[in-house]
């Protein structure tokens, strides 16, 4: 009798955690999608931006560190090269989701974003030896696709350059929902271990983007000339605002990444979308037409549906490995271990 009340606190500790992180990760994106949309808008530097959420998570992690407020696994050079592949492709991720706002109204980088967990199904059952959808799934994952055609039929705004960069956007995001998935199961770092390994390496490679992209030439003509953007106390604000909310999405993206499933992760992602349509709407004037908007709906509804068939099942479908690392998860979020938790971090609003 006292075995199975036990085994059910655990499991209700298991719903209540899970929850936690999810709703975290949830309001951390949907507001840090329209601050980076803000901070783009004010700060025009999109690799300079980015660059600069990669350092402040950087040095977050590490002074958090010495200073006794959280653990992290230390940064050695056979785990980076590890890791760098995993790097690589959520640095292009960030990317070119980056240029993506820069083209393109918020809408239709959401719709693109609404679009992977179709993608991500079908990549997680073809290539990670998941489950096949149930025929329900499926048909909510329909819903997302048809809603996103609906919207890109819809666009008046249609640029080549805007939907050049939200395909681009739309493979890697793909690639990055479920290898960094795989790379979550079987490096065993913790959370702000994978913090530190993924901003570190992130941070190496802004450089190079900025000299292939010739941003370098438009920053430095700005410090010259003492003009532009880099010296405005809007712009100011808008980038300290988004550095801060990249961290706590260090924590809550990846922690609530390795408590469900790729697919259920990315649901979560397009449905916390729905706040951040209701702002877009608000507050800009360059949105989708009442049409896009309907369009956009039913793929927010889609994901719903999604998660309504997924949530009962979400618990019995984890593996050993998975309940194992999910334990640590809860030990450490409610002080009884000195991890901080298991997971990855990312920074930006994917």
């Amino acid at each position: 009798m006292s075995s199975s009340l036990s085994s059910s606190s655990i499991i209700k500790q298991q719903y209540y955690t899970t929850s936690g992180l999810v709703i975290g990760y949830a309001l951390c994106s949907s507001l840090l999608a329209i601050i980076n949309k803000y901070a783009i808008t004010q700060f025009n530097y999109p690799g300079l931006l980015t660059a600069l959420q990669y350092l402040t998570s950087s040095l977050g992690v590490y002074l958090l560190g010495k200073l006794g407020f959280l653990h992290h696994d230390p940064f050695t050079i056979p785990i980076a090269k590890k890791f760098f592949p995993a790097a690589l492709v959520f640095f292009l991720a960030i990317f070119t989701n980056t240029n993506l706002l820069r083209h393109a109204n918020v809408d239709t980088f959401i719709v693109f974003r609404s679009l992977t967990p179709l993608l991500v199904a079908l990549a997680d059952t073809a290539f990670r030896g998941q489950p096949s959808p149930s025929n329900f799934t499926f048909l909510s994952l329909v819903v997302i696709l048809a809603g996103a055609v609906g919207y890109v039929a819809t666009d008046s705004g249609f640029t080549l350059t805007a939907y050049s960069w939200a395909f681009a956007y739309l493979v890697t995001i793909t690639t990055e929902m479920v290898y960094i998935k795989h790379m979550v199961m079987n490096l065993g770092l913790n959370t702000w271990g994978f913090v530190l390994y993924n901003n570190v390496l992130s941070l190496m490679l802004a450089p190079v983007f900025w000299f292939l992209t010739g941003e370098n030439f438009e920053v430095f003509t700005a410090i010259r000339s003492s003009t532009g953007s880099l010296f405005e106390l809007n712009a100011f604000l808008a980038v300290s605002l988004s550095c801060v909310f990249g961290l706590l999405i260090s924590f809550f993206g990846f922690a609530a990444r390795k408590a469900v499933s790729a697919t259920a992760f990315t649901v979560t992602g397009v449905v916390n979308k729905f706040l951040t349509v209701a702002i877009n709407v608000t507050i800009w004037d360059k949105h989708a037409s009442p049409a896009g908007l309907v369009c956009l709906l039913f793929t927010i509804i889609g994901g719903v549906l999604y998660q309504q068939s997924v949530t009962g099942n979400v618990l019995p479908q984890r593996d050993p490995v998975v309940v194992t690392k999910q334990n640590d998860v809860e030990s450490s979020l409610v002080g009884d271990s000195d991890d901080e938790s298991e997971g990855k971090g990312k920074h930006a609003s994917l």
